[in-house]
């Protein structure tokens, strides 16, 4: 320091810090040699308490106001000095101001997931985040447990230490509300107040107050909660087969407005009604057991019958048959069937059929698969005497 800053330095006689940052707890004020002319003003602004130390111990501390730096406002600095009648020369004292307003944002979270045993998930892993905002509710003992010889101490070399605490008896609360994790949002709050009131005690020890504390959220892992987002999808389609009618009817929409038009995907939604239907089949086959019906190509065992209600494929070498019944095409159908629309009158010899080689549609007592069906005629009734 050279000989202007010790002129300077005593030529001072105000004590005062005007905060210029917005992190910063605790200042040393600096002058040269520490010393502090008698009678000096010291100014306490609103949001901040002045501490003096002498000789590595806290003397007086002062809360905002403007003071005179003299035996009666400076009784135990007096009293340790040995002043029993007033001083003129200066004396030297170290001054921190502390900063006594509140800190806000000061973001904490989980660096590591907390593992928990959750009663409908099992074990699971979960990440929590809040907001917390304190302040300094006893300068002296900040200055005695934090600052020690430090010129200046900001929330950066306190914010890992402050954030662990918070952590540690999150966990500990989380644990002992035995709240299942799709629970814990309508608990936050119960949560929080909780974890504030076990907290205040660790905070206390360095002369903070937790001024208030939130959780913003408790997540699951992501594999986790994409499990949930299918499970709550499916709850919110809820009927299936109104979900496929639902976009049946959006693709025929879409396809309308194409170039194609309905030609153009018909094929598409087509393929898509026969894998459902195969399915559908499919899973029904695997209901019936052992009455099954046998893959197409396959000859069914000798005496086994089809199940109830299904029809039997065509035997290999068979061609499919079809009818027109009541002016729709029917089929292909089976011999039971042709049986059935016999009986009821449906179908007769002069029913038009038709089958895989045939030109054209034609009479059913034209083709041997269904004139044997039908009884023979009766023989020509003899011709009336003239």
């Amino acid at each position: 320091m050279g000989i202007w800053d010790k002129l300077k330095g005593e030529l001072i006689d105000i004590v005062q810090w005007l905060d210029d940052t917005r992190d910063t707890l605790a200042y040393r004020f600096e002058r040269y040699n520490n010393e502090i002319k008698n009678g000096a003003q010291l100014v306490v602004r609103e949001g901040q308490a002045a501490v003096f130390v002498r000789e590595g111990k806290i003397a007086d501390v002062f809360a905002p106001g403007t003071y005179t730096l003299d035996t009666k406002a400076l009784p135990i600095l007096s009293t340790i000095l040995g002043w029993k009648y007033g001083f003129e020369s200066p004396f030297k004292a170290e001054v921190y101001f502390v900063s006594t307003r509140v800190f806000t944002d000061r973001k904490w979270g989980t660096r590591n997931p907390i593992m928990l045993r959750d009663p409908e998930f099992g074990v699971v892993r979960l990440r929590a985040f809040g907001n917390s905002s304190y302040r300094c509710s006893d300068p002296a003992t900040l200055v005695r447990t934090l600052v020690g010889t430090d010129g200046r101490l900001t929330l950066d070399e306190l914010g890992d230490q402050l954030r662990d605490l918070l952590v540690a008896r999150f966990t500990d609360a989380l644990g002992e509300a035995k709240i299942a994790a799709i629970d814990l949002a309508g608990h936050q709050d119960e949560i929080a107040q909780m974890l504030r009131g076990r907290i205040s005690a660790d905070f206390a020890q360095y002369g903070l107050e937790i001024v208030s504390l939130t959780i913003e959220n408790v997540s699951l892992p992501p594999e986790v909660e994409a499990a949930m987002d299918k499970r709550t999808s499916m709850g919110v389609i809820g009927n299936m087969a109104q979900y496929q009618q639902y976009q049946t009817a959006i693709a025929i929409e879409a396809a309308a407005k194409n170039p194609g038009g309905i030609a153009g995907v018909g094929a598409g939604l087509g393929a898509g009604f026969a894998v459902a239907n195969s399915m559908a089949g499919a899973m029904s086959g695997a209901a019936a057991g052992m009455g099954a019906a046998p893959a197409p190509g396959v000859a069914p065992p000798h005496g086994a019958s089809p199940p109830q209600g299904a029809s039997p494929p065509p035997l290999p070498g068979a061609a499919a048959l079809f009818v027109a019944i009541g002016g729709q095409q029917v089929g292909p159908v089976t011999p039971q069937q042709l049986q059935t629309y016999i009986a009821s009158g449906q179908l007769t010899p002069t029913t038009l059929v038709w089958k895989q080689g045939l030109p054209a549609w034609t009479p059913a007592s034209t083709i041997a698969e269904t004139s044997s069906l039908f009884p023979p005629a009766g023989p020509m009734p003899p011709p009336l005497p003239k």
